[in-house]
Protein backbone atom coordinates (compact mmCIF):
# COMPACT_ATOMS: atom_id res chain seq x y z
CA UNK A 1 0.00 0.00 0.00
CA UNK A 2 1.17 3.17 -0.72
CA UNK A 3 1.35 5.90 2.26
CA UNK A 4 -0.50 9.03 2.41
CA UNK A 5 1.17 12.28 2.46
CA UNK A 6 1.18 13.88 6.00
CA UNK A 7 0.67 10.11 7.78
CA UNK A 8 3.26 7.22 7.84
CA UNK A 9 5.96 8.60 5.56
CA UNK A 10 6.49 12.03 7.95
CA UNK A 11 6.73 10.08 11.42
CA UNK A 12 9.50 7.42 9.26
CA UNK A 13 11.50 11.06 8.36
CA UNK A 14 12.13 11.63 11.71
CA UNK A 15 13.10 7.63 12.85
CA UNK A 16 16.51 7.19 14.82
CA UNK A 17 19.72 5.05 14.12
CA UNK A 18 20.95 2.77 16.63
CA UNK A 19 24.70 2.18 16.66
CA UNK A 20 24.15 -0.61 14.25
CA UNK A 21 23.33 1.76 11.75
CA UNK A 22 19.59 0.18 11.89
CA UNK A 23 15.90 2.47 11.88
CA UNK A 24 14.06 2.33 15.09
CA UNK A 25 11.51 3.98 16.88
CA UNK A 26 11.19 7.48 18.34
CA UNK A 27 11.34 7.17 22.71
CA UNK A 28 8.71 6.40 24.80
CA UNK A 29 10.23 7.95 27.95
CA UNK A 30 8.99 6.43 31.25
CA UNK A 31 6.22 4.53 30.11
CA UNK A 32 4.17 2.76 32.77
CA UNK A 33 1.40 1.53 30.83
CA UNK A 34 -2.22 2.92 30.80
CA UNK A 35 -4.74 2.72 32.90
CA UNK A 36 -7.75 -0.39 32.90
CA UNK A 37 -10.69 1.29 32.28
CA UNK A 38 -13.10 1.55 34.83
CA UNK A 39 -17.16 0.81 35.25
CA UNK A 40 -18.32 3.92 36.09
CA UNK A 41 -21.09 6.21 34.43
CA UNK A 42 -19.50 8.82 32.11
CA UNK A 43 -21.63 11.95 32.45
CA UNK A 44 -22.00 14.58 29.05
CA UNK A 45 -24.87 17.49 28.41
CA UNK A 46 -26.59 15.63 25.72
CA UNK A 47 -26.20 11.65 27.19
CA UNK A 48 -24.75 9.91 29.65
CA UNK A 49 -22.79 6.61 29.61
CA UNK A 50 -23.61 3.97 32.28
CA UNK A 51 -21.93 0.98 32.69
CA UNK A 52 -23.70 -2.06 31.27
CA UNK A 53 -26.87 -3.16 33.33
CA UNK A 54 -28.34 -6.51 31.34
CA UNK A 55 -31.07 -6.43 33.49
CA UNK A 56 -32.21 -2.82 33.93
CA UNK A 57 -31.08 -2.24 30.22
CA UNK A 58 -32.10 -4.69 28.09
CA UNK A 59 -36.10 -4.44 27.38
CA UNK A 60 -36.14 -0.34 27.09
CA UNK A 61 -32.62 -1.25 24.18
CA UNK A 62 -34.90 -4.53 22.83
CA UNK A 63 -37.86 -1.74 22.70
CA UNK A 64 -35.59 1.35 21.16
CA UNK A 65 -33.94 -0.99 18.13
CA UNK A 66 -37.26 -2.38 17.44
CA UNK A 67 -38.31 1.16 15.75
CA UNK A 68 -35.70 -0.50 13.02
CA UNK A 69 -38.47 -3.56 12.21
CA UNK A 70 -36.11 -4.20 9.48
CA UNK A 71 -33.09 -4.87 11.39
CA UNK A 72 -30.52 -3.23 8.79
CA UNK A 73 -28.57 -2.65 12.29
CA UNK A 74 -27.57 -5.92 13.01
CA UNK A 75 -26.00 -6.41 9.41
CA UNK A 76 -22.68 -6.02 10.50
CA UNK A 77 -22.36 -6.95 14.01
CA UNK A 78 -21.68 -10.87 14.69
CA UNK A 79 -24.34 -11.30 16.56
CA UNK A 80 -28.37 -10.25 16.39
CA UNK A 81 -31.01 -9.49 15.84
CA UNK A 82 -32.67 -11.01 18.76
CA UNK A 83 -35.88 -12.45 18.89
CA UNK A 84 -36.78 -11.58 22.11
CA UNK A 85 -36.05 -9.36 24.74
CA UNK A 86 -34.98 -12.38 27.09
CA UNK A 87 -32.57 -13.42 24.35
CA UNK A 88 -31.00 -9.90 24.20
CA UNK A 89 -30.70 -9.88 28.24
CA UNK A 90 -29.15 -12.96 28.44
CA UNK A 91 -26.46 -12.16 25.63
CA UNK A 92 -26.20 -8.18 27.10
CA UNK A 93 -25.47 -10.54 30.70
CA UNK A 94 -22.73 -12.58 29.09
CA UNK A 95 -21.16 -8.99 28.05
CA UNK A 96 -21.69 -7.59 31.34
CA UNK A 97 -19.79 -10.14 33.14
CA UNK A 98 -16.53 -10.17 30.46
CA UNK A 99 -13.42 -9.12 32.42
CA UNK A 100 -11.90 -8.52 28.37
CA UNK A 101 -14.59 -6.08 27.08
CA UNK A 102 -15.91 -3.11 29.60
CA UNK A 103 -19.44 -2.39 27.54
CA UNK A 104 -21.88 0.89 28.51
CA UNK A 105 -25.19 1.52 27.38
CA UNK A 106 -26.12 5.15 26.25
CA UNK A 107 -28.76 6.98 28.00
CA UNK A 108 -30.76 9.53 27.22
CA UNK A 109 -31.00 11.99 30.26
CA UNK A 110 -34.36 13.33 29.44
CA UNK A 111 -35.71 9.98 29.23
CA UNK A 112 -33.15 8.20 31.03
CA UNK A 113 -33.63 5.23 28.75
CA UNK A 114 -30.90 4.14 27.20
CA UNK A 115 -30.80 4.30 23.44
CA UNK A 116 -27.44 2.37 22.38
CA UNK A 117 -24.77 0.37 23.83
CA UNK A 118 -20.48 0.71 23.25
CA UNK A 119 -17.78 -0.98 24.67
CA UNK A 120 -14.05 -0.55 25.05
CA UNK A 121 -12.43 -4.18 23.75
CA UNK A 122 -8.81 -5.62 22.86
CA UNK A 123 -7.84 -3.38 25.85
CA UNK A 124 -3.87 -3.79 26.37
CA UNK A 125 -2.72 -0.97 29.30
CA UNK A 126 0.58 -2.36 29.04
CA UNK A 127 1.33 -1.16 24.84
CA UNK A 128 -1.54 1.63 25.48
CA UNK A 129 -3.39 0.29 22.98
CA UNK A 130 -7.63 0.43 23.20
CA UNK A 131 -10.37 -0.19 20.36
CA UNK A 132 -14.03 1.53 20.86
CA UNK A 133 -16.32 -1.27 19.30
CA UNK A 134 -19.79 -2.84 19.66
CA UNK A 135 -21.73 0.23 18.70
CA UNK A 136 -25.22 -0.35 17.92
CA UNK A 137 -27.30 2.94 18.25
CA UNK A 138 -31.39 2.82 17.89
CA UNK A 139 -32.70 5.31 15.65
CA UNK A 140 -33.56 7.54 18.20
CA UNK A 141 -29.57 7.94 18.48
CA UNK A 142 -28.76 7.72 14.86
CA UNK A 143 -26.72 11.00 13.59
CA UNK A 144 -27.80 12.75 16.41
CA UNK A 145 -26.07 15.34 18.85
CA UNK A 146 -25.78 12.72 21.36
CA UNK A 147 -24.46 10.17 19.08
CA UNK A 148 -21.29 12.32 18.65
CA UNK A 149 -20.88 13.62 22.19
CA UNK A 150 -20.75 9.79 23.07
CA UNK A 151 -17.89 9.18 21.37
CA UNK A 152 -16.34 11.85 22.08
CA UNK A 153 -16.85 11.45 26.09
CA UNK A 154 -15.48 7.83 25.37
CA UNK A 155 -12.37 9.56 23.29
CA UNK A 156 -11.84 11.49 26.35
CA UNK A 157 -11.89 9.25 28.65
CA UNK A 158 -9.20 7.01 26.95
CA UNK A 159 -6.43 9.65 26.43
CA UNK A 160 -7.01 12.70 29.39
CA UNK A 161 -7.91 10.13 32.00
CA UNK A 162 -6.16 6.67 31.44
CA UNK A 163 -3.28 7.70 29.36
CA UNK A 164 -3.45 5.31 26.21
CA UNK A 165 -1.14 5.98 23.53
CA UNK A 166 -3.70 4.15 21.04
CA UNK A 167 -7.28 4.10 20.28
CA UNK A 168 -8.86 1.34 17.61
CA UNK A 169 -11.92 1.43 15.34
CA UNK A 170 -12.70 -1.28 13.13
CA UNK A 171 -15.05 -2.38 11.28
CA UNK A 172 -16.14 -4.86 8.27
CA UNK A 173 -14.43 -2.98 5.45
CA UNK A 174 -18.39 -3.05 3.36
CA UNK A 175 -20.18 -1.12 6.07
CA UNK A 176 -19.80 1.93 4.22
CA UNK A 177 -21.34 4.32 7.16
CA UNK A 178 -19.16 3.03 10.31
CA UNK A 179 -15.96 3.93 7.98
CA UNK A 180 -17.96 7.09 6.92
CA UNK A 181 -18.46 8.06 10.96
CA UNK A 182 -14.70 6.90 11.48
CA UNK A 183 -13.50 9.71 9.50
CA UNK A 184 -15.55 12.18 10.66
CA UNK A 185 -14.77 11.52 14.41
CA UNK A 186 -11.01 11.99 13.48
CA UNK A 187 -10.01 8.40 13.15
CA UNK A 188 -7.70 7.40 10.10
CA UNK A 189 -7.48 4.78 7.81
CA UNK A 190 -4.90 2.17 8.07
CA UNK A 191 -5.80 -0.56 5.70
CA UNK A 192 -7.55 -3.83 4.81
CA UNK A 193 -7.21 -7.15 6.66
CA UNK A 194 -8.25 -9.22 3.62
CA UNK A 195 -10.35 -12.57 4.95
CA UNK A 196 -9.61 -11.90 8.71
CA UNK A 197 -13.17 -13.54 9.49
CA UNK A 198 -16.00 -15.79 8.74
CA UNK A 199 -19.07 -14.26 10.16
CA UNK A 200 -22.96 -15.04 9.81
CA UNK A 201 -21.18 -17.24 6.51
CA UNK A 202 -20.18 -14.70 5.10
CA UNK A 203 -16.66 -13.44 4.30
CA UNK A 204 -15.45 -10.34 6.44
CA UNK A 205 -12.50 -7.53 5.26
CA UNK A 206 -12.13 -5.72 8.39
CA UNK A 207 -11.06 -2.33 8.37
CA UNK A 208 -8.28 -0.62 10.54
CA UNK A 209 -8.74 3.09 11.99
CA UNK A 210 -7.04 4.77 14.29
CA UNK A 211 -6.00 8.26 16.72
CA UNK A 212 -2.87 8.54 18.35
CA UNK A 213 -2.62 10.15 21.15
CA UNK A 214 -0.40 13.17 19.50
CA UNK A 215 -3.34 13.80 17.68
CA UNK A 216 -5.81 14.31 20.21
CA UNK A 217 -5.42 17.59 21.84
CA UNK A 218 -6.40 19.32 18.08
CA UNK A 219 -9.36 16.48 17.79
CA UNK A 220 -10.47 17.32 21.41
CA UNK A 221 -10.95 21.23 20.51
CA UNK A 222 -12.89 20.30 17.44
CA UNK A 223 -14.93 17.96 19.71
CA UNK A 224 -15.34 20.76 22.18
CA UNK A 225 -15.96 23.51 20.12
CA UNK A 226 -18.40 21.80 18.07
CA UNK A 227 -20.06 20.98 21.18
CA UNK A 228 -20.56 24.46 22.30
CA UNK A 229 -23.63 25.68 22.67
CA UNK A 230 -23.54 29.11 20.55
CA UNK A 231 -22.91 26.27 17.55
CA UNK A 232 -26.27 25.23 18.06
CA UNK A 233 -29.52 27.34 17.23
CA UNK A 234 -32.61 27.31 19.25
CA UNK A 235 -34.39 24.26 17.42
CA UNK A 236 -30.67 22.29 17.51
CA UNK A 237 -29.30 22.33 14.60
CA UNK A 238 -25.79 22.81 14.32
CA UNK A 239 -24.18 26.09 12.32
CA UNK A 240 -20.81 24.53 11.55
CA UNK A 241 -20.50 21.20 11.10
CA UNK A 242 -17.67 19.18 12.85
CA UNK A 243 -15.23 19.05 10.22
CA UNK A 244 -14.65 22.77 10.03
CA UNK A 245 -13.27 22.40 13.22
CA UNK A 246 -11.18 19.52 12.46
CA UNK A 247 -7.16 19.78 11.99
CA UNK A 248 -6.09 19.02 8.72
CA UNK A 249 -5.26 15.94 8.91
CA UNK A 250 -8.33 14.27 11.12
CA UNK A 251 -9.80 11.26 9.32
CA UNK A 252 -6.79 11.35 6.67
CA UNK A 253 -5.84 8.08 5.46
CA UNK A 254 -2.74 6.54 6.35
CA UNK A 255 -2.72 4.77 3.31
CA UNK A 256 -4.23 5.81 -0.09
CA UNK A 257 -6.97 3.46 -1.13
CA UNK A 258 -6.41 1.50 -4.27
CA UNK A 259 -7.75 3.32 -7.07
CA UNK A 260 -9.56 6.67 -7.76
CA UNK A 261 -12.87 5.65 -7.40
CA UNK A 262 -12.29 4.74 -3.91
CA UNK A 263 -10.42 7.92 -2.98
CA UNK A 264 -13.33 9.65 -4.01
CA UNK A 265 -16.13 7.34 -2.45
CA UNK A 266 -14.52 7.77 0.55
CA UNK A 267 -14.33 11.52 0.44
CA UNK A 268 -18.11 11.61 -0.60
CA UNK A 269 -18.88 9.03 2.81
CA UNK A 270 -16.72 11.58 5.13
CA UNK A 271 -19.06 14.39 3.81
CA UNK A 272 -21.76 13.02 4.28
CA UNK A 273 -21.36 11.62 7.68
CA UNK A 274 -23.20 14.26 9.98
CA UNK A 275 -25.73 14.79 12.65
Amino acid sequence: MREALGGVASRDAMTRMNEHGQPIGAPVPDWRGATPPRRESIPGTHCRLDPLDAERHAEDLFRAYAADPQGANWTYLPYGPFATPDAYRAWLAGKQAASDEVFFAIVDPESERPVGVAAYLRIAPETGSIEIGHLSYAPALQRTIASTEAMYRMMKRVFDDWGYRRYEWKCDAMNAPSRAAAMRLGFRFEGIFRQLMVLKGRNRDTAWFSIIDEEWPALRAAFESWLAPSNFDGGGRQLRRLEEFMPATAGAPLVLPASESERQSDRRLASAAAP
